[in-house]
C-alpha cells in the first residue's frame, strides 16, 4: 500500500517575517518610485514628445529629437566639451589627493595644520569657490594675473579666452574636490594595519617604494571609490560651469552637457523640454556607460583585503 503526501503550500504563503520585510521596506520604495522611477519615466516620455512655448507636451516625434541630436555638429562638440572637462578635473583631483596625502603621512612639525588646510575646500559650497576664483580669475585685479606679472608673463584671460576657460572652470573644480578625496585617502591609509608598514621599514623599504609597493596597492578600494564618483560628479557638474562662464563661455568652450541641458530646457525662456530630456536620456547612457567600463577594467584590479 502505498501512501501520498500533500503538496507543501505552506512554504508559499507569506510569513509574517517577509510581511514585516515589506512593511518596513515600503517607505524607501515609495521614495525610489516617487523620486527615481518616476522622473526617469517623464524624462523618457518627454524626450518622445514635441512642447509647445510653454514646455507642455504635444505631438508625438518618436526618436526625432535623438536624430537631430546626434546628427548635429553643435552637440558633438559639446560631448567633446564634456569629456575633455572629465579629463581634467578626475585626473588631477585624484591624483593631487593621493599625492598630497602620502606627503601629509611623513613625521614633520605643524602636519595637523596642513591636513586641516588641504581638507578645508570640502566646506566650501560650489557658489562660494566659484565666487572666490572668479576674483582670482579677475583680468584687472585678480591674483592669478598678479602673480603672473610678478614674473613677467602676460596676462591671461582666464574666463574669456576659449582656450583658457575650460581649463579655468576645471581648476575650480579640482580644488572643490581634492578636500573630499584627501578625507577619503586619509581614512584608507589610517586603516592600513601598522604591522604592515613595520615589517616594510625592517625590510628596508621605506619612501617612495613602500608607497608604491605597499601604501598605493593598499589605498586601491579608496583610488576606485574616488575615480567612479568623481566621474559622475564631473559628468554632472554645473554650478561652477553657470557662474564662472555664463551662456557657456566664449565660443561655447565650457558648454557641457549638463549646461546644454539647462540651456535647452530653461535659458532665455527656450522651454524645449523634450529636447533637453533626450540629452538628459543621452546623459544616463554615457554615466551606466562610464560606470560599467570602471567597474569591468579598474575593479579587477582593486585589492580589498
Amino acid at each position: 500500500m502505498t501512501t501520498t503526501t500533500a503538496p507543501a503550500r505552506s512554504s508559499r504563503r507569506p510569513t509574517a517575517a517577509s510581511l514585516l520585510s515589506w512593511l518596513l521596506l515600503l517607505p524607501c520604495l515609495v521614495v525610489f518610485a516617487l523620486f527615481i522611477v518616476w522622473p526617469l519615466g517623464k524624462s523618457v516620455s518627454l524626450s518622445l514628445h514635441g512642447s509647445d512655448l510653454f514646455g507642455r507636451p504635444d505631438a508625438y516625434v518618436g526618436l526625432q529629437h535623438y536624430r537631430d541630436m546626434l546628427g548635429s555638429s553643435d552637440f558633438r562638440h559639446i560631448l567633446g566639451v564634456t569629456f575633455m572637462f572629465v579629463l581634467l578635473t578626475v585626473i588631477p583631483g585624484v591624483l593631487g589627493a593621493l599625492i598630497v596625502v602620502l606627503l601629509l603621512e611623513q613625521h614633520i612639525k605643524g602636519i595637523r595644520i596642513f591636513r586641516t588646510a588641504f581638507a578645508l575646500p570640502f566646506a566650501f559650497s560650489v557658489a562660494s569657490a566659484s565666487v572666490i576664483f572668479a576674483t582670482i580669475y579677475n583680468p584687472a585685479i585678480g591674483l592669478a594675473n598678479g602673480l603672473l606679472g610678478h614674473f613677467g608673463v602676460d596676462r591671461i584671460g582666464w574666463l574669456t579666452d576659449p582656450s583658457w576657460a575650460l581649463i579655468s572652470v576645471a581648476i575650480t573644480t579640482v580644488w572643490m574636490s581634492i578636500g573630499y578625496n584627501v578625507l577619503v585617502l586619509s581614512a584608507g591609509i589610517g586603516a592600513i594595519p601598522t604591522e604592515i608598514n613595520e615589517a616594510a621599514t625592517l625590510d628596508g623599504a621605506g619612501g617612495f617604494r613602500a608607497s608604491r609597493y605597499i601604501t598605493i596597492p593598499l589605498l586601491g578600494p579608496q583610488l576606485f571609490f574616488l575615480i567612479v564618483i568623481s566621474t559622475i560628479q564631473s559628468l554632472q557638474g554645473f554650478g561652477q560651469i553657470k557662474i564662472l562662464t555664463p551662456e557657456g563661455g566664449p565660443e561655447q568652450s565650457t558648454k557641457t552637457l549638463v549646461y546644454s541641458i539647462y540651456h535647452t530646457a530653461f535659458a532665455n525662456n527656450a522651454s524645449d523640454f523634450g529636447a533637453a530630456s533626450a540629452q538628459a536620456i543621452v546623459l544616463l547612457v554615457i554615466l551606466l556607460i562610464c560606470t560599467a567600463i570602471q567597474f569591468g577594467v579598474l575593479e579587477r584590479r582593486v585589492h580589498y583585503k
